[in-house]
């Protein structure tokens, strides 16, 4: 089953969903910078558009653009800048 959920009054959407092997979400961003928090460790594909990442522990920002992956660990919190619509999957282990 779907799990629809919105954050940032909206401006970030994503629907979870079991792949073969992973939790998985799938969702949009709307331009505008966020702070994210992790619970397990992520994997973050875009698909389209971009985004601008400050992984934990690292100073400078790095920008993943569509076909583009990043990884956090768990329990970790990372930011994220947008400057237009991005869409991602992210799979959790």
């Amino acid at each position: 089953m779907f799990h629809i959920n919105q954050y940032f009054d909206g401006k970030v959407a994503s629907i979870a969903f079991q792949t073969a092997t992973l939790p998985a979400s799938v969702g949009v961003m709307a331009a505008g910078e966020f702070e994210f928090g992790t619970t397990q460790k992520e994997t973050m594909s875009v698909i389209s558009g971009a985004l601008t990442v400050r992984l934990p522990g690292a100073g400078d920002w790095v920008t993943y653009n569509a076909g583009d992956h990043f990884i956090v660990a768990a329990n970790e919190t990372f930011d994220v800048q947008v400057s237009t619509e991005t869409a991602y999957l992210c799979t959790y282990e």
